[in-house]
């Protein structure tokens, strides 16, 4: 009698061992994490009800609360990357049939409206040029024509490199006009000066990757009393149950009630990321930001290079560095890591071909990388025929340094 024939075995791809390259971070994000954080992260799980695990969703609260400057009950990291923080805000506070108010300026306003526009909101804009902030006077004026529920603006726009001045007034403008306010804060958070609490601000998100030096994957958010009250009396569920505040609100609050298996090793990690900030204390860290982020300014502009922002709207954390006549940004980039493991990035929408991304944020804002920066991205501009004097630039930025 025949045999049958046997089934063939299936082969298991041939994979190694993990071995990503060792770069410099010094792009909009991520930056380079502090071994800390990477240690805090190998710590071994407990269920993500363990009484353990409580007691440390108490503490990451805290230490967001200390971070954010405010005292709001409604602190939490969301489960997910900056952007789920986003989409939980906005998703949240924009109910059907509201209107919200969004800047043009940037690339992050946009994808502000395009968050408001799923959640079934009507977007109205707030005009300004990208590389420009948003005008208390033209936001008042916006607000008194549309009358909207909720205003949008971003804090730190990381496609320009613009740090948005006056945000009381922009707050008090919109609470005038009854509307809650919604501030990107992920590139500000733990960068630059932000006083939730203090500038009246509704609702602020941020993503764990930028100035907190934290892996993606648990992004802070905060709420005011005002704001959680809109998101807790709504005629209609928000269109995403996996980012439903009044759902999470069960976990997070005081219950702590399961609603998903939150990201364990990822809330270890913010918290590392949050007590390193707490340590050196909220002030010291912007003021840390500025100092290493200006000498990297100095070092550029003494170079031959132009900012994109002027000084008075410059961003520290996220530097946008125009691209000399004749270079093409993208190859610069691809030069930096082949040769020097140093990620920098071009931009974004209007801006894009236009400008390096030059981030200077948590663990990466460190004078030996701003030094390394410098040189390296002098030597590339140089040898592609761009008219630079790296020297005089490295020499600006040592001296800068030394102050």
């Amino acid at each position: 009698m025949a045999q049958e024939p046997q089934a063939e075995t299936a082969r298991a791809p041939a994979v190694g061992e993990l071995t990503p390259p060792d770069r410099t971070l010094m792009g909009p994000g991520p930056s380079d994490v502090n071994p800390r954080v990477l240690r805090a992260m190998s710590t071994p799980l407990v269920g993500h009800l363990d009484p353990s695990f409580i007691e440390i969703m108490n503490e990451v609260q805290d230490l967001l609360r200390y971070t954010f400057r405010t005292d709001n009950q409604w602190t939490i990291p969301v489960s997910g990357t900056g952007s789920a923080a986003m989409e939980a805000a906005i998703g949240n506070v924009v109910e059907p049939g509201d209107t919200m108010l969004v800047p043009t300026n940037g690339y992050f306003g946009g994808r502000m409206a395009s968050m408001a526009r799923r959640a079934g909101g009507t977007v109205v804009e707030v005009d300004a040029p990208w590389g420009d902030p948003l005008d208390s006077d033209d936001v008042a004026d916006a607000l008194a024509e549309h009358d909207p529920d909720v205003f949008g603006f971003v804090h730190a726009e990381t496609s320009t490199g613009v740090l948005q001045p006056d945000v009381p007034e922009l707050t008090a403008a919109a609470h005038d006009q009854d509307a809650l306010v919604i501030a990107d804060s992920v590139t500000s958070l733990g960068g630059v000066e932000l006083r939730v609490d203090d500038w009246n601000i509704d609702v602020a998100y941020s993503g764990p990757q930028k100035c907190l030096s934290c892996p993606p994957g648990a992004s802070p958010l905060t709420l005011s009393d005002e704001a959680m009250e809109k998101v807790l009396s709504r005629d209609e569920d928000p269109r995403s149950w996996y980012l439903d505040l009044s759902l999470l609100e069960g976990y997070w609050g005081d219950e702590r009630a399961y609603h998903h298996t939150a990201p364990i090793t990822n809330v270890y990690a913010i918290r590392e990321a949050l007590r390193l900030v707490a340590e050196e204390g909220i002030e010291n860290r912007w003021n840390r930001h500025e100092r290493l982020a200006g000498a990297l300014k100095a070092g550029v502009e003494a170079m031959g290079l132009e900012m994109n922002a002027s000084d008075e709207y410059w961003l520290p954390s996220l530097n946008a560095v125009r691209v000399p006549h004749g270079v093409d940004d993208g190859a610069v980039c691809d030069q930096l890591l082949e040769q020097y493991d140093l990620e920098i990035a071009g931009g974004l929408g209007d801006l894009a071909g236009e400008i390096f991304r030059i981030g200077c944020m948590g663990h990466s804002a460190r004078p030996e990388n701003v030094i390394y920066v410098v040189t390296a991205l002098g030597d590339v501009l140089e040898s592609m025929g761009a008219d630079v004097d790296p020297g005089t630039g490295v020499t600006a930025t040592r001296r800068a340094l030394e102050k």
